[in-house]
């Protein structure tokens, strides 16, 4: 009996070698993943592979979990911030940068980067219903069911008076519904690398599986501002629309709702101020995306999410201007 189960035992150990020997020659075959010239590509090693691999962040700041300068500024009454010198490619501020808060309305910077890429600005949409139902108190450019209007008038008024109504009105121009414009918004954060945000509506109104961090902002922001269009926009301080609205021509104006470029904030010495998206909601609190030039033309993006006020987000804004980005 023994002996039979010896017999037996060697019979497995020696099944088992060939199975091995079989699945490693099978996976040999259906492999295509050729580890040393894969390694090569990236710089990793050297064995004479030729191929030019460029680096998803090379061209980015990139920071870890570590808060940065927040001893010398007030950063008590914001959740999150960071400023970033993206000539540099460095991240001289951070607070919070990776944990996730609600964007409120500087959801709109991906808005509009998206209308930007993916439509044409000289098309004229309808504006339906659904754009135009919204709350009593919230921010619109005045929609009416019906009304004709160009995709460059709609983004306009996303930008410079943050119309809710305006960013319904992109997405059903765009994809036909919200939903199908926010599955764009998701796949595109993604694509830049904004893996932490989750987005449902193209005007930030609140909801709890809306948000993004301070890092991914950046991410976005940082991407948006190479479209020409986007940057235009982005920019502007003011902007007079004409669309149709009733069977009638309608003219308005917009002025932009960033307290620096109104000229009701005083912006930190040396520094130029080109562009920035606000939000508020209340679960959001007072946030800013801001695009500003120091003395040496650097070009800075600096954020503040969730501050408690008005005025503490425009003076942690400067704080972090002033002592980390001059």
């Amino acid at each position: 009996m023994k002996c039979i189960n010896k017999y037996i035992s060697l019979f497995l150990v020696i099944t088992i070698a060939l199975s091995l020997i079989s699945c490693g020659k099978a996976d040999e075959d259906i492999t295509s993943y050729k580890l040393y010239d894969t390694s090569d590509a990236y710089g990793i090693t050297h064995n004479g592979a030729s191929s030019d691999v460029e680096l998803f962040a090379k061209d980015l700041c990139v920071t870890g979990n570590e808060d940065l300068g927040t001893s010398s500024v007030d950063s008590q009454v914001a959740s999150g911030a960071a400023a970033f010198n993206i000539t540099e490619q460095t991240c001289v501020y951070a607070q919070s940068v990776h944990e996730k808060l609600y964007p409120a309305s500087t959801t709109k910077i991906l808005t509009a980067y998206i209308a930007c890429l993916k439509g044409n600005l000289d098309d004229y949409y309808t504006v339906s219903e659904n754009a135009v139902d919204q709350a009593s108190d919230s921010s619109v450019i005045n929609l009416k069911a019906g009304d004709v209007i160009s995709l460059r008038d709609l983004l306009y008024g996303l930008m410079l008076r943050s119309g809710n109504d305006a960013a319904v009105a992109i997405a059903e121009g765009i994809c036909g519904d919200v939903e199908t414009f926010a599955n764009l918004m998701n796949e595109t954060a993604i694509n830049l690398g904004a893996t932490n945000s989750h987005f449902v509506t193209p005007n930030g109104l609140h909801d709890e599986n809306h948000y993004t961090t301070v890092y991914d902002m950046y991410l976005i922001l940082n991407a948006a501002i190479q479209n020409p269009d986007f940057y235009t926009i982005f920019t502007a301080t003011s902007y007079t629309a004409n669309y149709t609205s009733g069977g009638t021509s309608k003219t308005v104006d917009w002025r932009t709702t960033n307290q620096y470029l109104s000229g009701n904030v005083h912006k930190p010495n040396g520094f130029s101020i080109l562009g920035g998206k606000t939000g508020t909601t209340g679960a959001a609190g007072y946030c800013l995306v801001l695009l500003s030039e120091n003395e040496d033309h650097d070009k800075i993006i600096s954020i503040v999410f969730n501050a408690d006020c008005r005025s503490n987000l425009y003076l942690l804004m400067n704080e972090m201007l002033s002592n980390y980005c001059i």
